[in-house]
């Protein structure tokens, strides 16, 4: 039986990671992997979720299952953090997910069972999980114009008539801050405008909330997601903690959802995380839980969370500038503006293979980079091999 497997593509940024690892080179730099690292390269224990951790292992008395929606007190954190009241909580159906993806992958099956004949709208480019997700679950994809490589910013024309041809039953999914893989995000007027397009068509907007409070902070992050959600009759929401939390490997996310009556939705969301995989993980969930409903805690991470946020507009900034006193233009001006880790430089694929091979620069090939994997040391070699490049 197992002889008729058929080989699937290697995921582009393992392979990437296994690359680097490879390389014999000290000075190379990876700006591949999607984590968050500090100025020493590390992926930190957040203060909050350490102490939270330590709570709960002196405290916890039994691992048994939660139910399937998962702890409803972290439903009720993250939904506050997330919507923060835009629509009253009655009208909002939330499960646990095993990180946002699990979310994610959650919200395409839950809407493909309300229609069979589901169209999912995609920014082009998106993040390429969205991408593969989709094409699994055989679900049709419509890419939407999205990133103009020339301003680096957004082709907001083009992204309005795209999804513009969506109709009801149809679900155009939205990155809710800090666009993976571009950094390129819609202003707050713009997010109006996407919201009268989507109600003129009666399709249903999804929102990917995956770095909250890693762009503008906390709030100025979630208000476009609270934007949508006040103004829509129905919504999907995916949110995950990884990033802002840094709870990586504890793979916490949740999905909700909202709706004039969402009883079916509760219940048909605890249904699909019966059917892929039961119970959904609890640790992460109940960390998370803890930080934002102890106040002593929350502040920390808000504080901690902060110094990470600012930390990457830092390196943005300098970015753009060690380019602009090399290249003696402000071309590249727009990672400035870009917001959360990433940025796309707008580079074609050998231009990204010279910089790995010339000087030790690992991205993605669509030149998609990881600016928190950068540090004050790193930015001019990277400034300096950008130009060499070519580019």
């Amino acid at each position: 039986m197992f002889e008729e497997l058929k080989a699937l593509p290697a995921d582009k940024i393992l392979a990437l990671m296994k690359a680097f690892r490879e390389d014999p080179r000290d000075d190379k730099i990876d700006l591949g992997v999607g984590v968050y690292r500090n100025a020493e390269g590390v992926t930190p224990v957040m203060r909050a979720v350490k102490a939270a951790e330590k709570r709960i292992w002196e405290a916890q008395t039994t691992k048994a299952y939660t139910g399937l929606a998962g702890d409803p007190a972290f439903g009720d954190a993250m939904v506050d953090l997330v919507l923060g009241g835009a629509v009253p909580r009655e009208r909002v159906a939330a499960v646990a997910t095993p990180g946002g993806t699990g979310a994610v992958r959650q919200a395409f099956e839950l809407a493909r069972m309300a229609n069979p004949g589901l169209r999912v709208f995609v920014s082009d480019p998106t993040w390429p999980n969205h991408v593969s997700i989709l094409k699994y679950l055989g679900i049709e994809m419509v890419p939407y114009r999205y990133f103009d490589a020339e301003t680096g910013g957004v082709d907001f024309a083009g992204m309005l008539a795209d999804i513009g041809a969506a109709r009801p039953g149809d679900v155009v999914l939205l990155h809710g801050c800090c666009h993976n893989p571009t950094g390129a995000n819609l202003n707050r007027p713009q997010w109006a405008e996407v919201i009268a397009a989507l109600q003129a068509t009666g399709a249903t907007p999804m929102i990917d909330l995956a770095y909250q409070g890693f762009g503008d902070g906390l709030e100025a992050d979630a208000a476009p997601t609270r934007q949508v959600v006040a103004s829509m009759p129905e919504t999907l929401v995916a949110a995950s903690c990884s990033k802002n939390f840094g709870v990586y490997r504890e793979r916490t996310g949740i999905l909700m959802g909202t709706a004039a009556d969402p009883g079916l939705l509760q219940d048909t969301m605890a249904y699909l995380n019966r059917q892929n995989f039961s119970f959904p993980p609890d640790h992460g969930a109940r960390i998370v839980t803890e930080v934002l409903t102890d106040p002593e805690l929350r502040a920390d991470w808000e504080a901690e969370l902060e110094e990470m946020r600012t930390g990457m507009l830092e390196l943005r900034e300098q970015l753009a500038g060690e380019l602009r006193q090399r290249s003696g233009s402000d071309r590249f001006g727009f990672l400035a503006q870009h917001r959360g880790m990433f940025s796309r430089l707008g580079a074609d694929p050998d231009k990204v293979e010279t910089l790995r091979a010339d000087h030790g620069i690992y991205m993605v090939g669509d030149s998609r980079m990881n600016i928190a994997g950068l540090n004050r040391e790193s930015v001019p070699k990277l400034a300096q091999a950008i130009i060499a490049a070519g580019l």
